[in-house]
């Protein structure tokens, strides 16, 4: 669900991507928030950089720490933005968010991320006003702060036996504590729907009766607790690489690792026969089990680290690369470093999830949404038996499995867990999902679609996570709905 601000993902992407920029007539502070609250005009400043586009502006907008006492302590939430270039036809306000938990927003309207400098976009460059904010206990906002590194490499993930799950959980509580000494009353406050109360301040900040939202991953758990909270104020919304907050832990976590097995075999039968992908011993899926074999006696070294990469490192690098469909080569090069002797696993590497700057962030996150309910290692060793299961040589890492041991002990109460919703009052919300994404299985944007009254499901039948960063024909539809507001027939589907 994330989009990793380190990884080689983020990497490819930013060589291919620009921003433009111009300059549109300034907003001004309108209607109140939901809460009764009033939200003065942001002093925006000049905040480019010779990365940046020229006209790349910044500001920050104070919302309550807890939501529920908007009378007491006070957080900022950091917002930029870049202008619609073809003012005389603005259409409003596009608020993005890149995913996560942990992305920052910011960081996406300022470097162009989301491809919001490509081609098939430059519409929502001209025609709206791009926003970007980086969620409570993100970025540039009011941040999660640890005092040491929340990944644990040692920590055990895969527990063998009670004492090592005793020592997973006694990992988890022991950096959750450090967390919460260090952030202090925040860590316990940065739930999605508290982010989601804090959009509706940044709308009325803005001026806008309405806003657009264009949410990716898990980008489409906080638009949609937005739409759930505030229907009215919803013009538009593309929820695309759907993430379904209704779901128990337990079936989420097979669903992940499922498709994940499902895409890997994809890119091993692409690997297999892709010119300059050949496997070392000629079978692509064998080769990565010897890995990972070699991975667990300690034999991949990572000289980037200094150190080897553990075999569910391994896993997590490569379920890194195989969310973008345009990384497969490079995963079949960085598989193919890994496997010789001596081997080199630095590009698995700097792809792994728990060694992204984002992290503490994505931990404190989602271990207020999405906690693990175990009650003892017997429920742990059910839940990863039907992980193994549904993922014979994946089933080492996934996010959810991430949440399940991560979270295991982490010491503050979740505030915001999966439940029930129905979203009605809304305009047509634009789901999006891939037929193939490891990440956010397509059973979930069916789901999440079935919840919001008069939504519309657009699929993309091929790999990747999310159709934005993986089809034009999605991209263009999603475009030409943001633009217009209407959305694609019923049943549309985009082929890969």
């Amino acid at each position: 669900m994330r989009y990793r601000s380190g990884s080689a993902m983020a990497v490819a992407l930013a060589a291919v991507l620009a921003t433009g920029a111009c300059s549109a007539p300034a907003v001004t502070a309108g209607t109140r928030a939901s809460d009764g609250q009033v939200t003065s005009s942001p002093k925006w400043r000049d905040c480019h950089t010779e990365n940046t586009a020229p006209q790349l502006e910044c500001a920050t907008v104070t919302v309550p720490l807890d939501w529920s006492h908007p009378d007491g302590k006070k957080i900022s939430i950091a917002v930029d933005r870049l202008r619609a270039t073809d003012a005389s036809h603005r259409v409003g306000a596009l608020l993005v968010n890149p995913g996560g938990p942990g992305g920052s927003g910011t960081a996406t309207v300022a470097q162009g991320g989301m491809l919001l400098g490509h081609a098939d976009l430059k519409p929502l460059r001209e025609r709206f006003d791009l926003i970007g904010l980086d969620p409570r206990g993100v970025g540039d906002s009011t941040p999660v702060r640890c005092s040491t590194p929340v990944y644990d490499p040692a920590a055990p993930t895969l527990p063998e036996n009670r004492a090592q799950y005793r020592r997973m959980v006694a990992s988890s509580r022991r950096h959750g504590l450090d967390c919460a000494k260090t952030t202090g009353a925040l860590i316990g406050h940065v739930d999605t729907v508290s982010a989601a109360r804090d959009i509706d301040a940044v709308r009325v900040a803005l001026g806008e009766s309405r806003i657009s939202w264009l949410g990716v991953s898990y980008g489409t758990e906080l638009g949609a607790a937005y739409a759930r909270l505030f229907p009215g104020r919803v013009r538009a919304m593309v929820l695309d690489g759907a993430v379904d907050h209704t779901r128990p832990m337990t079936r989420d976590v097979v669903d992940e690792s499922t498709a994940i097995e499902r895409e890997f075999r994809r890119f091993a039968a692409w690997c297999a026969t892709a010119s300059g992908c050949a496997p070392q011993g000629g079978d692509v899926v064998a080769d990565f089990d010897v890995l990972l074999a070699r991975a667990g006696r300690g034999e991949v070294q990572d000289p980037a680290l200094g150190r080897p990469l553990t075999a569910a490192e391994v896993t997590s690098g490569t379920y890194a690369y195989l969310t973008m469909r345009f990384l497969w080569p490079q995963l079949g090069t960085a598989l193919a470093a890994a496997e010789k002797t001596p081997s080199d696993a630095s590009a698995l590497g700097q792809a792994v999830v728990g060694l992204d700057p984002t992290y503490p962030a994505y931990r404190a996150i989602s271990c207020q949404d999405f906690p693990p309910g175990l009650h003892g290692y017997a429920d742990l060793r059910a839940r990863l038996a039907a992980v193994r299961g549904a993922a014979p040589h994946m089933w080492r890492y996934s996010e959810y499995w991430d949440w399940t041991t991560g979270c295991a002990g982490w010491p503050v109460k979740a505030a915001d867990p999966p439940a029930p919703q129905r979203i009605t009052g809304v305009p047509a919300v634009l789901v999006v999902g891939n037929t193939y994404d490891p990440a956010t299985p397509y059973a979930w944007a069916r789901s999440l679609s079935r919840q919001i009254s008069g939504s519309r499901l657009l699929t993309y039948d091929g790999d990747g996570h999310t159709a934005l960063y993986n089809s034009s024909c999605a991209r263009q539809n999603e475009v030409d709905y943001l633009l217009t507001g209407r959305a694609p027939a019923p049943g549309t589907r985009c082929s890969a």
